[in-house]
Formats: C-alpha cells, sequence, structure tokens
C-alpha cells in the first residue's frame, strides 16, 4: 500500500505533518518503538508508530530520524497522547532528511493503524488472512483491551481449524485457545525454537514433543520472520515471544504462511502494550536504584519507595520489604559475528530476561510481570521486588530460647531458574551464559544499599560455577565465607554496610545507642540480665533496643547464625 492511502482513510485521523512529496513511498509493514535506536529491529519499508517515550529535548530528534532515514522507513507516524503537539525539532529532523511524518491524534489507537496496515499489506497475499485480521480489528476496537491474544488465537481455531499458543523464550504460557500445553511442554518448545534460532534456521521452525508436531514462529512486528543480516540475533532471542501451531508448515501453501506472519503481527502489538505498561515500573526502579547507588539519605529512599509500592503492590496496607536480583547476561567475544567482539549491550538483553525469570511459571498471561520493577545500569540488570510484609505478630520465644520461624515468601536463586534453565540455555547456546544473584529481604530502606551488594556478590558466586546458567543467594555468603583471606575487601564492606549502616544511621538521628548495645548483649553471650546490668538499664529498655535492631536489619539475634555475622561485622568494622 502507498503512504497516501493512510491519509484517506479518515477512521486512522492522520494529519500530514511533512513529506508531502513522498506520500508515493510503498509500506510493507509496521512497527512500534520508544527505542532511541531501534535500528536492530527495521528491515526497510515500515511506516514506524512511536509514542515519543524516547524524546526528552530537543537533540534527541535528529539522531533518532537520521536513523530511521537510514533503515529505509516509509514514514514515521508520532502520538500526540504523550507530548500534546509533536515537537517542532521533530518535524524539523523529519524534513531535513525527508521523512513523511504524520500527526496521530490521541483518541486513535496504535492497534487500529497497525491492524490497517497488516490488512491491506497482506490481503493480497492471503484472502483467509483479511477476513481474520477484520474481524479481529472489530473485536479489539470494541474493548480498551482490545481483546488480547486470545482473540486472534480463537479466530484460528475457529477460522483455521488451527491449535496455537503464545510463549515466552522460557515456555511459560502467555495466551492460547482450547487445552493449555503443559509446562514441561512449553519449556522444551522453547528451548527447540531458541535453539533452531541460534542455529540461524529459516522460520518456521519444525518441532516434535511428546509425539505431537509442531510449527514455531518468531512473533516480531517488523518482518517475515528471518533475521536482517545486520542484526545479531542474540540481542532479542531472549526477550522474543513465539506463536506454537499444533501442525506442520512443511506442508502449507505460501499464502497460508503470509497468513501466519500476519497473526504475529497482531500477537506484536499486545506484546507492545505489554512493554509499553512496563515503562512506569521500569522508572521507578531506575530512580530507586540512581538514589541508592549515589548514598542518597534513607528518608529520600524511603519517599521513593512510598511511591513505588502502589505500583507495584496496589491495595497493599503497610509498606512491603524488598528484595534485590541482579542478573548479567555475557557473549563469548570471540565468537561473535566476523570476530571482532559481540558488541551487544548486556544491560536491556538481561533487563527484558530478568523480568520474565521473576514471573511465577506457574502463572500465565502477559500482564503477570506487572508487580515487578527492573532496571538496567551498563551490562547488568537489577530488578526491585517488593514483598508483602509478614502478616500477624512474632511468636514469644522464652528469655534464652529460639522463636519459631515465620512464612518465608522471599524469592530464592536455585526455585527462580528451576523451570527455565534448559530453555535459557538453549538459547545461550555455546557462547552465552545467565549469572543471577539474589539478596536477602531488607524491610527499610537503610538496607538496600547493602542488599544490592550482596546480590552483585552472590551474582559473582554464581559467575564462578561452570553451566551456562547459574544462580547463587545471600546464603552463600555465610560468615565463615568472609573468613578466607582471599575474599576481596569490598564483599567485606558489603556484608558489615548491610548489618550495621543502618544502625549507625539510627544512631546518628535518635542517639540511641544500638550499636554499643549490641556489641554488650554478644560480649554478654546473649543473656538479658548481665546486659541489662552493664550498661545499667531495664531489661524491657534492653528488649526495645534489641527489638529496634532485629527491625532495623531483618535479623534475629535470638538465632545463632545472626549473632555470629554481627560479631564478625563488628570486628570487620
Amino acid at each position: 500500500m502507498r503512504l497516501r492511502a493512510l491519509l484517506e482513510t479518515d477512521a486512522l485521523g492522520l494529519r500530514l505533518l511533512g513529506g508531502d512529496e513522498e506520500l508515493d513511498r510503498s509500506v510493507r509493514g509496521v512497527m512500534t518503538t520508544d527505542l532511541r535506536d531501534p535500528s536492530r529491529y527495521l528491515s526497510g519499508g515500515e511506516l514506524v508508530l512511536t509514542g515519543l517515550a524516547w524524546h526528552r529535548d530537543a537533540k534527541d530528534s535528529e539522531p533518532f530520524v537520521r536513523i530511521l532515514s537510514g533503515a529505509g522507513v516509509a514514514g514515521l507516524a508520532a502520538g500526540e497522547a504523550e507530548l500534546g503537539a509533536i515537537p517542532d525539532d521533530l518535524i524539523e529532523a523529519c524534513r531535513h532528511h525527508r521523512l513523511p511524518l504524520f500527526a496521530v491524534n490521541e483518541t486513535v489507537a496504535f492497534a487500529t493503524i497497525t491492524e490497517h496496515v497488516v490488512r491491506q499489506v497482506s490481503g493480497e497475499r492471503a484472502g483467509d488472512l483479511a477476513a481474520v485480521v477484520d474481524r479481529h480489528r472489530r473485536l479489539m476496537t470494541s474493548g480498551p483491551a482490545g481483546g488480547g491474544p486470545e482473540v486472534v488465537l480463537d479466530l484460528l481455531g475457529s477460522d483455521l481449524d488451527l491449535h496455537a499458543w503464545v510463549l515466552s523464550p522460557t515456555g511459560r504460557q502467555i495466551a492460547g485457545a482450547g487445552a493449555p500445553l503443559s509446562g514441561p511442554a512449553g519449556a522444551e518448545l522453547a528451548g527447540l525454537h531458541l535453539a533452531a534460532v541460534r542455529s540461524g534456521r529459516r522460520a518456521p521452525h519444525r518441532a516434535t514433543v511428546d509425539g505431537v508436531t509442531y510449527s514455531l514462529f518468531p512473533i516480531r512486528n517488523h518482518g517475515r520472520g528471518a533475521v536482517p543480516a545486520s542484526r545479531d540475533v542474540r540481542e532479542s532471542v531472549l526477550s522474543d515471544w513465539l506463536l506454537a501451531v499444533e501442525a506442520d508448515a512443511g506442508d502449507w501453501s505460501a499464502a497460508r504462511l503470509d497468513l501466519l506472519q500476519g497473526v504475529t503481527q497482531l500477537i506484536a502489538v499486545e506484546r507492545d502494550r505489554r512493554d509499553a505498561a512496563r515503562t512506569v515500573r521500569r522508572r521507578l526502579a531506575q530512580e530507586v536504584l540512581e538514589l541508592v547507588q549515589a548514598g542518597a539519605p534513607p528518608t529520600e529512599i524511603a519517599a521513593r519507595l512510598r511511591v513505588a509500592a502502589p505500583v507495584l503492590l496496589p491495595g497493599l496496607g503497610s509498606a512491603p520489604h524488598w528484595q534485590v536480583v541482579v542478573a548479567r547476561v555475557e557473549w563469548d567475544e570471540a565468537d561473535a559475528p566476523g570476530g571482532t567482539g559481540s558488541g551487544i549491550a548486556g544491560g536491556p538483553v538481561a533487563q527484558a530476561l530478568l523480568e520474565e525469570i521473576l514471573v511465577d511459571p506457574a502463572v500465565t498471561g502477559p500482564d503477570s510481570a506487572d508487580r515487578i520493577a527492573v532496571a538496567h545500569t551498563g551490562d547488568e540488570a537489577i530488578a526491585l521486588v517488593p514483598l508483602p510484609a509478614l502478616s500477624g505478630a512474632r511468636p514469644e520465644a522464652d528469655e534464652d530460647g529460639e522463636e519459631a520461624p515465620a512464612d518465608d515468601p522471599a524469592l530464592h536463586a536455585d526455585a527462580l531458574l528451576a523451570a527455565v534453565r534448559a530453555p535459557l540455555s538453549a538459547g545461550l547456546a555455546d557462547d552465552g551464559r545467565l549469572t543471577l544473584g539474589v539478596s536477602a529481604a531488607v524491610h527499610s530502606p537503610e538496607g538496600l544499599r547493602g542488599a544490592l551488594e550482596e546480590a552483585r556478590h552472590a551474582r559473582r558466586v554464581a559467575a564462578a560455577r561452570p553451566g551456562r546458567v547459574c544462580a547463587a543467594g545471600h546464603h552463600e555468603l555465610a560468615s565463615h565465607v568472609l573468613l578466607l583471606p582471599f575474599v576481596p575487601d569490598d564483599v567485606r564492606r558489603a556484608f558489615t554496610a548491610r548489618l550495621l549502616d543502618p544502625l549507625r544511621d539510627y544512631d546518628l538521628r535518635h542517639r540511641a545507642e544500638l550499636i554499643p548495645t549490641l556489641e554488650a548483649f554478644l560480649d554478654c553471650d546473649g543473656s538479658w540480665t548481665r546486659c541489662a546490668a552493664r550498661l545499667h538499664l531495664h531489661v524491657n529498655t534492653l528488649r526495645y533496643r534489641i527489638g529496634r535492631i532485629e527491625q532495623l536489619t531483618g535479623r534475629d539475634l535470638s538465632r545463632l547464625e545472626d549473632k555470629l555475622d554481627f560479631f564478625l561485622a563488628l570486628r570487620m568494622s
């Protein structure tokens, strides 16, 4: 179709802002993005849709438009919902590069434009696709969420008698029509798909699981499944969804193959919507992370967490506990194309992967990660995971007895990777590694800096192990490890900071003498009577101080291992 035809379609509500002389350009597809550099997802001829989330100031427009022009896109359509009027600097950049620019009214959904273009472009190649897309368009425009991918899959079943499922790269079912795939089957299909993609085979990929034949299609919104030669597949192999169809596509006609490729584009609209919905959570995580790494006052971090809590845990009545997870994806430089180094930004890859790993594999649907906030910095991704506060009062204990352990809602390293290790290993192949570290839960903003360092050190422990997918938790940074002479100084500093910094900060603000109280309590072997006498305190006052220490650090001074940790931290400080 021609760009000119878009202006002639009143339902799209597009206004031309520049490029009148280029309206005879052919449109071969559509792609939605808010990336500053979407070049790796472009193959030429696309109408690019953007919500302008990448635009922060006037200097951003020129490089963005230059990238689009260099990739040979047909035109650019910018939404007015984010910034209102389209920025003048964007209009000028498009004029300079002779790129047609359209304004998209805030009342028009990108999904409406996408489906119109897909229907027009694909209609001549596959008559049945036009019928499916048209029916899906009517269903999508009838509700705010557009029906989601399930509607498309239901139409495939009713119109074409095809059973299909949308799977994440770990094999988790995001959508499906009819009976769900079993977890092991989904993981195996994802692994076979990832292995095929890494080997360079052209989609669709044929796979057989439990005697059933499937055809596997990558879900992308910029082409027909083939990876452009200029793009390193490792940049997206661990984040792309896939469409698993219970059929052998090797016998299909070209028209039927085009139909399924068009359907993957429709599903990609849902993927784009899901990614857009994560923008706020990612920004919250990034802001908290920057404050923690900059050594901001705990009160400032606490204020930011109060903003984040309603977004991540809607309806929660009390402040949550927090846990930090750090992930890194690394590729062997020697195995990069041409032997010149991978050149892949590890942070975004790890971010998308960590967002998937942190979803309960038993949960289906594209929005099941709506309580996960993941940021990235450099080559690592960092997740800020809220945990509901433990309900009820802590159980009482005898004077020198141990309390019964409470239910533990925290994440554990081994459990996170148990269901995803096999498919991800296939995607990492022989040249990639995923390492992951998990901190202990912290109960206050003062503990986040220590938790971040703890998760980073746990990831380094995982990196020292063999295997393509490895994880380690905070328990593996136990006290006896710190006694070994080859442990780096920064590990020791992180250990003491996580335990003692919250107490030092509290003492500085309240003159509560928690550090001296802790030293005396340990020196008295945990005896309440002897410690109270040494400090000239009433036993109830001592109990209050010890309770405050436990509250600030999340430790339990009736447990031997926590006493030992505090003992070592005090000695090393």
